[in-house]
């Protein structure tokens, strides 16, 4: 009657090991079948990510600091409106000088220079050259924080995703466990295999408190790219797969990167330098009028004696000596050719980055779907591995490493998840 109850218990903690196990191969098997179909969720999680993204541009002080150059910069358009300053001048004679209608007494005397016709445009056209590429420099500075925030948010995803899937198996430890105790009681097993079973588990609660630490650290960055609290609340997807098709992306794209329009819009501004430059090679008109009172004379009474002189004068100064314009002329000329050398540099080096992440994404695909594969034949192995338990031939060793193998495979799947949409988000950088 004995042997009759502990074979009941041991086929009851098997059933229940198998119903266990057969429910996580049912859930495996169905996100298997999703993937093969397509039937992917993954416009939530784009919407909550691309509200990160917002609230981050939003809040962001770097991006503050960059809108507050470029405000600077478009205030100096309106700097650049102003002609030289009026120049006042007034003098006594000591001495007066006498003339035919009097005594000049004193000499007031009023000039305002004016540059050459179109200097003022061209000084504003440059001032608003340079305020473009400020603002460059804005959707370049809100591109690397979509990517600092994309990134942070999807290894926050594989972080606890890794935890989830240690859990299961810890839960499936415990089975395991639950049933090495029957074995050892009917001979069929040692302690050691219980041990092996509770260091196992052991293992596993260190690797999730672990994670737990890098959860936090990667929730602190991610918080501080949005500029809240450290400790605020953070929401990840549950699940996330990798689509089975991926949109088209080409290089056409990169041409619109702004860290290559910043080198069109700084060789634009460079190229209004140049214009600003001649104009101000230009002469410069200048007008003015001089007041001269004079004192009536008392020893005669000439015509107009003791008339005031009005006296208008137009000048120009002209640049003789512009040797400094021709030298600002062969900077110019240098500092474009350097222009074009630095945006083929950069480009040279985007799209090796960007033939790197799409290469990366290919490769994460192929090990998705690789791991997945593994996953079932270890599940399958395992569901051999139990069924053997009821002819009493189970070997603990043998569950053991299945299990670790399917931890192995899981973990794999979820780096190689993560892997993908990491370099989805440098593609996006890129060319989107």
């Amino acid at each position: 009657m004995k042997k009759t109850l502990i074979f009941l218990s041991l086929l009851f903690v098997s059933a229940e090991v198998y119903a266990d196990r057969s429910r996580s191969v049912k859930a495996r098997l169905n996100a298997f079948l999703i993937l093969m179909i397509g039937l992917f969720s993954i416009g939530g999680q784009a919407q909550q990510l691309q509200a990160y993204i917002d609230e981050a541009q939003s809040n962001n002080p770097e991006i503050q600091a960059f809108e507050l150059r470029y405000n600077r910069a478009e205030e100096k358009v309106n700097e650049a409106d102003w002609i030289p300053n009026t120049e006042i001048s007034a003098g006594y004679f000591v001495s007066t000088p006498e003339t035919r209608t009097g005594a000049q007494q004193a000499r007031i005397g009023v000039k305002q220079m004016l540059p050459w016709f179109g200097t003022i445009t061209a000084r504003e056209n440059y001032a608003t050259s340079m305020a473009d590429a400020e603002y460059v420099e804005i959707s370049i500075a809100k591109r690397t924080l979509a990517l600092s925030v994309s990134q942070s948010y999807y290894r926050l995803y594989a972080i606890r995703a890794k935890q989830e899937v240690l859990e299961e198996n810890i839960q499936l430890l415990n089975t395991y466990e639950r049933l090495a105790l029957t074995s050892v009681e009917v001979g069929k097993a040692s302690a050691v295999d219980v041990l092996r079973l509770q260091i196992r588990q052991n293992e596993m609660q260190q690797k999730i408190e672990v994670l737990e630490e890098e959860y936090s650290a990667e929730q602190t960055v991610l918080n501080n790219l949005l500029n809240k609290e450290k400790n605020a609340l953070i929401t990840i997807p549950t699940e996330m797969n990798i689509p089975e098709i991926d949109s088209i992306n080409t290089l056409d794209g990169l041409a619109l990167n702004p860290e290559l329009l910043k080198y069109d819009k700084l060789y634009e501004s460079v190229a209004k330098s140049e214009l600003l430059n001649q104009r101000e090679g230009l002469p410069m008109i200048g007008f003015g009028v001089d007041y001269l009172p004079v004192s009536e004379r008392t020893d005669a009474f000439p015509s107009d004696n003791g008339k005031d002189i009005l006296m208008p004068m137009v000048s120009v100064s002209i640049p003789i000596f512009n040797n400094r314009y021709k030298s600002i002329s062969k900077q110019n000329e240098l500092r474009q050719q350097e222009i074009n050398l630095q945006k083929d540099e950069r480009l040279n080096a985007l799209e090796s980055v960007f033939a790197k992440a799409v290469s990366q994404r290919n490769q994460s695909r192929i090990a998705y779907n690789t791991q997945a594969k593994n996953l079932k034949q270890a599940i399958y192995a395992e569901q051999i591995l139990i069924k053997n338990y009821e002819t009493g031939t189970i070997d603990f060793n043998d569950v053991l490493d299945i299990q670790e193998l399917q931890l192995k495979f899981q973990i794999n799947q979820i780096e190689a998840i993560n892997n993908y949409y990491l370099q989805s988000a440098i593609v996006n950088y890129l060319i989107n």
